[in-house]
């Protein structure tokens, strides 16, 4: 039978998706924790990489390898870098790029990854049941699709927040999104990157991270099942 993984990186974000599924079966595999429940008759695998790029690569990789996925979710908070977006608005992540990966010194644009390009395309069916809940008014948050970017560093400072907008016309950065639709991308299994805004880059958005991390959590949460 195969299943519908669901990525998340902080506790906030797996406390959050776990509260959607009633009895939940815990299993493990080597040392990560995952946890097995039915939504409408369909089979979710759901787990807690942990943050960063690297922990979420290990364990997309990891759970390909041990059990037949239709597709693969990712889900969790980010911060803006489009100035129109606002706490709790939702990011379903169209493209993603790795903004701190850089080969440009031999002649390639930055977040071009040899072998696999510069965005990861996020899978056409799976934007298509976004924009039905989207069009039946199934949530009510603001919902864009846009391009999602990745790097191992939390972004606090506007330069960056600039750069990052400029560059590769982001609409908000996260440190798991980009990693997670390239191990799915050299293994062809479809995938989604789903982000509630957390917090806007401005020098202290740390502190709106903190506070609101709970509710993205929880919006994205409640709009993954109902695609």
């Amino acid at each position: 039978m195969q299943s519908i993984l669901i990525i998340t990186a902080t506790d906030e974000e797996i406390e959050a998706i776990k509260a959607k599924f009633k009895n939940l079966e815990e299993i493990k595999i080597k040392d990560l924790k995952c946890w097995i429940g039915k939504f409408d008759e369909k089979q979710y695998i759901l787990t807690k990489a942990g943050i960063g790029k690297v922990n979420a690569a290990r364990v997309t990789q990891l759970l390909i390898d041990s059990f037949d996925f239709e597709y693969v979710i990712n889900i969790g908070a980010a911060g803006a870098v489009n100035e129109l977006l606002e706490i709790g608005d939702i990011v379903i992540g169209e493209k993603l790029v790795q903004h701190d990966f850089d080969t440009t010194a031999f002649g390639d644009k930055r977040g071009y990854i040899t072998g696999v390009g510069k965005y990861f395309e996020s899978n056409e069916k799976l934007i298509k049941a976004c924009s039905k809940v989207i069009e039946k008014s199934k949530i009510n948050t603001k919902c864009i699709f846009g391009i999602i970017a990745t790097g191992d560093v939390f972004c606090t400072k506007n330069e960056i927040k600039e750069y990052i907008r400029k560059e590769f016309n982001a609409d908000c950065v996260e440190m798991e999104g980009a990693a997670i639709a390239q191990v799915c991308t050299l293994n062809k299994i479809p995938f989604l990157v789903i982000r509630s805004i957390s917090d806007k880059l401005n020098g202290n958005n740390q502190i709106d991270y903190n506070e609101f991390a709970k509710l993205a959590a929880e919006r994205v949460a409640h709009f993954v099942l109902e695609i």
